[in-house]
């Protein structure tokens, strides 16, 4: 969403920042709210990072602008969502384009319609998935598990990665935690050997898992995530509330829109503090706002099945989209 409004904010010259003060001086907190579907809770910070530059020939920024100048020329958008969770955001792409758009999600329930085949195995994943988890989670009571992922390209500090481990530890929670082998930047992921040993009992650390199978599994209560588009419609189609850790691109974006406008979602400070995400975490799983965070994302999950579903709205416009491409074809 935020990507449509990069042009404006050069015009209205809020981009790019003034110098590095911008970025921690308040100036992201300046609201972005102008426009028709563009919630009023909106901020620069909630914007894809792309804009924290003070380089107006910086070369994503002018990526992004030159690729926003090229939408009115497309002949149709295919959008990974469905139309109950960004209804007023879609009706406004919808105003303001001529080209049809097929909403076609969640694709990770869509896909279920698909005939067997051997092309089914092929997957998206960047890691080595390791299954295992799966029989640990089998042992466990229902949502007592927290699941921490950050996905395939976030990365963190050691001192973060510390912090987050001793977060979780002092939640006395059980947890599944993704470490891949290069999420700690520049360097190999440590844990304290006292974190190792105090945990033993009740976590499992894994190089990489299949997520949605986890995400669906009745264990997982609560999901620590980076807030990727993916991983956040796989959390809604588990019927999984969040706590999002943003990092960079429209993670943001996605993060503001979990919790102020859905609502099955808190936000970590980017500064990571064991006491926070302790707190946070006790929240998630066991608090009044956790509960209430669930039974808001399990109404989306609702949503989201009857969107895929024989006749609902995503897979009419899948089947649209199928027999319009064919049809461009044939002529």
């Amino acid at each position: 969403m935020g990507y449509w409004h990069y042009k404006d904010l050069v015009e209205r010259g809020i981009i790019p920042l003034k110098d590095e003060s911008d970025l921690t001086n308040g100036y992201l907190e300046t609201k972005v709210d102008w426009k028709p579907g563009m919630k009023e809770h909106m901020r620069l910070k909630d914007l894809p990072t792309f804009v924290r530059t003070t380089d107006i020939n910086d070369i994503v920024l002018n990526y992004v602008l030159r690729d926003m100048e090229r939408v009115p020329k497309a002949s149709a958008f295919i959008i990974n969502t469905f139309d109950d969770l960004e209804e007023d955001v879609l009706q406004w792409i919808s105003s303001i384009l001529t080209s049809p758009i097929y909403t076609i999600g969640p694709l990770c329930l869509l896909a279920r319609h698909l005939p067997k085949s051997p092309l089914n195995s092929i997957g998206s994943n960047l890691w080595k998935e390791d299954t295992s988890c799966l029989k640990w989670l089998d042992g466990k009571e229902a949502s007592s598990v927290v699941y921490v992922n950050f996905g395939s390209v976030t990365v963190m500090t050691n001192k973060q990665l510390v912090e987050f481990a001793w977060g979780l530890a002092d939640s006395g929670l059980d947890f599944l935690w993704i470490i891949r082998p290069d999420l700690v930047r520049g360097d190999s992921a440590v844990l304290p050997q006292e974190f190792l040993t105090e945990t033993q009992r009740r976590r499992m650390l894994a190089s990489w898992c299949p997520q949605e199978q986890v995400l669906m599994h009745p264990a997982i209560g609560g999901f620590l995530t980076h807030g990727g588009w993916n991983s956040t419609l796989e959390s809604i189609c588990g019927g999984v509330p969040m706590l999002c850790w943003p990092f960079f691109a429209e993670q943001q974006t996605n993060c503001r829109y979990m919790c102020s406008e859905w609502g099955i979602a808190m936000e970590i400070d980017n500064n990571v503090e064991k006491g926070e995400v302790e707190s946070l975490i006790k929240e998630l799983m066991v608090g009044d706002q956790g509960k209430e965070m669930k039974k808001k994302v399990v109404e989306l999950k609702e949503f989201a099945v009857r969107a895929c579903e024989t006749g609902g709205l995503s897979f009419l416009h899948m089947e649209k989209l199928v027999n319009d491409v064919i049809g461009f074809k044939l002529v």
